[in-house]
């Protein structure tokens, strides 16, 4: 399960980085049926395997890490719609903050400590 959720999270930052340079370079293309659906498809198969990993690791009674990861994912969430909507500085202080909270998210998957501390 560790290895698909691991895929899934490969998936969405990849994703978000293709559409950013499609933003970027080609927004006519963010357009396209398929190009909006499949960001929504790798969202849900991130939650539900991180879901199935919470139970399969027993770390339902340490789960302040997790509450962190969420909420970090809400952010990186809003940060990406910013960041595929606004331009110029707008689109890349947006962008800084999507890559921020991933880094964050992925530091407290390895360290499961909610402060830098």
């Amino acid at each position: 399960m560790k290895h698909l959720h691991l895929l899934f999270v490969a998936a969405v930052i990849f994703s978000f980085l293709w559409r950013v340079y499609l933003a970027e370079k080609l927004p006519e293309k963010l357009t396209e049926k398929w190009i909006k659906i499949l960001p929504h498809g790798l969202a849900a198969g991130l939650l539900l395997s991180g879901i199935a990993l919470v139970f399969q690791g027993n770390w339902s009674d340490n789960y302040g890490w997790i509450v962190a990861k969420v909420l970090l994912m809400l952010v990186f969430i809003a940060a990406g719609l910013f960041t595929l909507r606004e331009q110029g500085q707008r689109r890349w202080i947006s962008f800084g903050v999507a890559m921020f909270s991933f880094v964050y998210i992925v530091k407290l998957a390895i360290t499961k400590q909610i402060f830098f501390l």
